[in-house]
């Protein structure tokens, strides 16, 4: 028996590929099967089944095509419902895979088809769980998510979870291994470890989910509080994942990567009405980007911000992207259900720039130069932060405007003298600059490094609050 744990890190999501005498099984698999059929070739194994802990919403998954190219099984918990043929098991179903068993332990909560594989290896012993978004390390999944899909309220939800958890998983020996779809980053939990493995029994003594003493009230309280509203495109993701008709990632890669000259590139802009999306470095862009492009860097959370921002997957995309990189763009952009990449700007800005096109800029400035500027402009420091950064700590009079709510904040920014910008590192700062000059809003400066570097300074701060307190 070999189990291996496939982690794709900008989705804090993992996938794991089990196999055992000549048969394999692939649990949660993202969109490009690629790594799956090299393995399964690399091990000369069948893949037999591919497992679904629940219909995903922060990614496409590869379920699909998976089993099109090698025949496998597709498996799901009770009450699922697709549109393409699965096999949908019964609580406590058995799976063979080689010498080792597969059980399925229907654990709703997060969404009611939600359910957990228990490995059960070939002495018989209960082995380790692959627990989906129902057991996180640290957490447990949100139970607001399914609520658009069913007529349970998120805490009649959450009273559903506290009863799986309760009944299928903390009765598990305590040496058996947790092996959770997500890790922290994920927009799925809100209070996950760093770590992608671990033992029940070690949950059960730190994960606040799994108190022995909790009631169920007291679950229902400690898990709905405090939740962020989900990512806009998650229902999307659900749809694609549940009807299955999303095209293969190589006709994706294939119409992404169409290296475009600037002049084609402004044409495919105009033409097919798209979004220009600059996945650069955020320094780059602020020295110099195409006009009306908005930025959300490769080298950040940059799927989830993709499609909390662009929210629509039938978006036409054209990317300013680091040379060498577009194919890593397109791919994580498909990853989420963004399809319509049409191309990328051959030769980058340099190209454009030698075009003689037009181009833009964001006045950034460092930390030193904020606080020498900060006595007179006190009261237009904007902290595009998430509430519970904010709150925790802040800097005196500055106005809280989340990025991920930003278009309904637009009459609040100074349009005739200049405002700052500024969030943890100056990744999501960079992206609010962006979508701000897109609206036509020119006078922002953005502060370099963010929190982090204005906590070093002398700039007047409120006084440190622990989030878990708020």
């Amino acid at each position: 028996m070999k189990i291996e744990q496939i982690y794709t890190g900008c989705l804090a999501q993992g996938a794991y590929f089990i196999q055992s005498r000549g048969e394999a099984a692939v649990i949660d698999p993202l969109r490009e099967v690629a790594p799956y059929l090299e393995r399964a070739k690399r091990d000369n194994v069948t893949i037999k089944y591919i497992f679904e802990t629940h219909f995903h919403a922060d990614f496409v998954s590869g379920h699909v095509t998976l089993a099109e190219k090698t025949g496998g099984t597709i498996v799901y918990g009770p009450n699922a419902e697709t549109s393409f043929s699965a096999h949908i098991a019964f609580d406590g179903e058995d799976f063979q895979v080689g010498d080792v068993t597969i059980r399925a332990l229907h654990t709703p909560g997060h969404t009611m088809e939600s359910t957990t594989y228990l490995l059960i290896d070939a002495e018989g012993k209960e082995h380790a769980i692959f627990s989906g978004d129902t057991l996180f390390l640290g957490d447990v999944g949100r139970p607001d998510l399914a609520q658009k899909s069913s007529t349970m309220t998120q805490e009649e939800l959450a009273g559903t979870l506290f009863k799986s958890l309760r009944d299928k998983i903390m009765p598990l020996p305590d040496d058996v291994t947790v092996y959770p779809a997500h890790g922290a980053g994920s927009a799925c939990g809100k209070n996950m470890m760093k770590e992608t493995v671990d033992t029940l029994g070690n949950q059960k003594r730190m994960n606040y989910a799994l108190r022995a003493d909790m009631s169920q009230a007291e679950f229902i309280e400690e898990v709905t509080d405090g939740l962020m509203p989900p990512p806009s495109y998650f229902p999307l993701n659900v749809k694609l994942n549940k009807e299955g008709g999303y095209a293969d990632i190589n006709d994706v890669l294939s119409r992404g990567l169409q290296a475009l000259s600037p002049q084609d590139f402004q044409l495919a802009a105009e033409k097919a009405a798209a979004l220009v999306l600059d996945v650069r470095p955020s320094e780059d862009f602020a020295q110099g980007h195409v006009p009306n492009s908005i930025f959300i860097g490769l080298d950040g959370n940059f799927a989830p911000w993709v499609g909390e921002l662009i929210v629509d997957v039938e978006q036409p995309i054209l990317l300013v992207a680091p040379a060498g990189r577009e194919e890593e763009a397109v791919t994580r952009l498909a990853r989420v259900g963004f399809d319509r990449t049409v191309g990328f700007l051959k030769g980058g800005m340099e190209a454009w720039v030698l075009a003689g096109k037009s181009t833009e800029t964001v006045r950034s400035i460092s930390v030193a130069k904020f606080e020498l500027e900060f006595p007179k402009a006190q009261e237009r420091v904007f902290d595009v932060r998430k509430r519970g950064e904010y709150e925790s700590e802040h800097v005196e009079g500055s106005h809280h405007v989340p990025l991920g709510a930003l278009n309904d904040h637009l009459l609040e920014f100074p349009s005739n003298e200049p405002f700052y910008l500024h969030c943890a590192a100056g990744y999501r700062s960079m992206i609010a600059s962006s979508i701000l000059k897109a609206r036509g809003i020119h006078t922002m400066v953005d502060v370099q490094g963010g929190y982090e570097a204005i906590s070093h300074s002398k700039i007047p701060k409120t006084d440190y609050a622990c989030p878990t307190t708020l």
